[in-house]
């Protein structure tokens, strides 16, 4: 009861003070104490790494112990951590990740990685890496990691496999997901503008192609494919998990490099997500899952990773839109303080009822609050981090929850918890706006940071390989 007033008060004194920040009310919340509090989080977090789980993936903070994806480690949380940390002023522990980066990581594994998981973690992290820090032997890692994973590619549609082996280049897994398949144009755009190489890009692009060439006569897409014949092994249209960050990247990648086709490819793409997708029930508007071929409505079925589509909505300009989506996310969050990773709007239940530190709701809202000026999206991340705080923090760290309802703790910490959670949290509420002002940066779905005017479009095209038609 005692913890539940504090909240309470520190809301309302949250709320109360005078930043510059309005909302409709004229209310103006405070903005650096709150990001204070994120940085000493992150700070702590990021300690309690290094002292149980340095070297490793990942920190199990219940356990005190280190995990890793693979049979040998790939430095992942020091490589998604390293851009937060390096916004958050952190200069003595981003030092030391570029020095472990450059000296230590070594890629000629013999292991079976990821290509998705890898592209958007450690090849985006360390395009980040060497964006904000400009050291060049940072980038000759990404480009090492990227030629290991362009064997995944060597497909009869271009589409990758689901797994490539860092050392040798054998690659396998013939069947993946839209996002395993086409979730690449943005990190392998800004490598090849960095080296001048289009390779990368093209390779990206040609598997993004491949996917929006197979879209049904009503413009849609389905969501598991065979990556030799281009068939589609499930038809079912949605923007869960598995296919968000492909409609993400279309219109990122557009933003960023100003390829016009990947910006036709998006026009196309909004249309059918719209008429066909969209559902508004119980007044609140939600993105269903609908067959691919005749539109018809299949399952009321969403995921915590569809929160990121209010942010995208946003960005390209459908505000109204992207703010009825962010209630109902909102009102999904607050019925148990932390929201289900798979919830049925329709029968109001959840069949997995887990939250792992995911960001998608707080970047939408942080988005929203950026674009709009209206600070009840500032309150909704105030609550938000108010509730991961209550719920998920340990004695050393956070961890991810079982179950919403019961709130019992697992013993992870996923590596985007630094890389998006808490990077997302910080800006949302810091008072620096001129050192990362919001309209200056594009996020890899990472969250990993690269500034708009370091990739000059009248050059992209052709360090990318891209000709756009007034070309």
């Amino acid at each position: 009861m005692k913890k539940s007033l504090l909240i309470f008060v520190a809301g309302i004194f949250l709320f109360s003070c005078n930043t510059g920040v309005e909302n409709k009310s004229g209310e103006k919340p405070v903005i650096g104490m709150a990001a204070e509090n994120v940085r000493n989080e992150t700070l702590r977090s990021w300690q309690a790494y290094k002292k149980y789980a340095w070297g490793h993936d990942a920190l199990a903070p219940l356990s005190k112990t280190a995990k890793d994806w693979y049979e040998e480690p790939l430095y992942i949380s020091p490589i998604d951590a390293y851009s937060t940390l390096y916004m958050m002023g952190f200069e003595d522990e981003t030092r030391l990740i570029e020095a472990y980066v450059v000296d230590s990581l070594d890629f000629d594994k013999d292991l079976d990685a990821k290509v998705f998981e890898v592209n958007i973690r450690i090849l985006g992290g360390l395009l980040s890496m060497y964006e904000l820090s400009r050291n060049a032997a940072v980038l000759e890692k990404a480009k090492d990691f990227a030629d290991r994973m362009l064997p995944a590619f060597d497909t009869k549609t271009g589409i990758p496999t689901y797994w490539v082996n860092l050392k040798t280049g054998q690659a396998h897994g013939d069947t993946v997901n839209v996002a395993e398949a086409a979730t690449y144009t943005f990190e392998m755009g800004v490598l090849s503008y960095y080296t001048q190489d289009p390779k990368y890009y093209q390779a990206g692009k040609k598997a993004t192609l491949a996917i929006f060439d197979l879209r049904s006569e009503i413009g849609l897409i389905g969501d598991v494919i065979d990556v030799n014949t281009g068939e589609w092994v499930s038809t079912q249209s949605h923007l869960c998990a598995g296919v968000d960050s492909y409609y993400e990247y279309l219109y990122k990648s557009y933003l960023l490099f100003g390829d016009d086709e990947l910006g036709r490819l998006w026009e196309e793409s909004i249309k059918g997500i719209n008429t066909y997708l969209a559902e508004t029930y119980d007044g609140k508007l939600w993105y269903g899952r609908a067959d691919m071929h005749s539109g018809e409505k299949v399952s009321s079925v969403i995921t915590l990773y569809d929160a990121f589509f209010p942010a995208i909505l946003a960005l390209s300009g459908d505000t109204d839109r992207a703010i009825k989506l962010q209630s109902s996310w909102d009102y999904l969050w607050n019925l148990n303080g932390l929201e289900p990773m798979v919830y049925d709007y329709k029968k109001a239940t959840s069949s997995y009822p887990a939250y792992d530190l995911n960001p998608e709701i707080i970047e939408s809202a942080y988005y929203l609050f950026k674009i709009t000026g209206d600070s009840s999206f500032y309150k909704m991340n105030a609550q938000y981090w108010s509730d991961i705080k209550q719920y998920c923090k340990t004695d050393i760290a956070f961890t991810s929850i079982k179950d919403v309802e019961t709130k019992e703790q697992k013993d992870y910490m996923p590596t985007f918890f630094f890389a998006e959670t808490l990077k997302y949290l910080y800006l949302t509420f810091t008072e620096d706006e001129q050192s990362y002002p919001f309209s200056d940066y594009t996020f890899n779905t990472e969250a990993h940071p690269f500034k708009r005017n370091h990739f000059d479009k009248s050059k992209a095209g052709r360090y990318l390989g891209f000709v756009n038609s007034e070309q």
